[in-house]
């Protein structure tokens, strides 16, 4: 083995999980292609993805009346 050489860390694409290599060579990533890049996208703009939130907590009880 080239003791100069560098082994490229390899990631699993978070749309398809298709192994992708992690290295500035590799324009998407983590993606592996434009494709899933564009289709993750889509789903963040409308709204596929959420981010989970817990109700306020409004100072009242359960029962109480305003």
């Amino acid at each position: 083995m080239n003791a100069g050489a560098k082994k490229t860390r390899m990631v699993n694409c978070p749309r398809c999980g298709t192994a992708t290599p992690w290295s500035e060579a590799n324009a998407c990533r983590p993606f592996c292609s434009e494709r899933c890049k564009l289709i993750d996208l889509g789903q963040w703009a409308t709204e596929g993805y959420r981010i989970p939130q817990e109700e306020a907590d409004t100072g009242k009880s359960e029962g109480e009346d305003s």
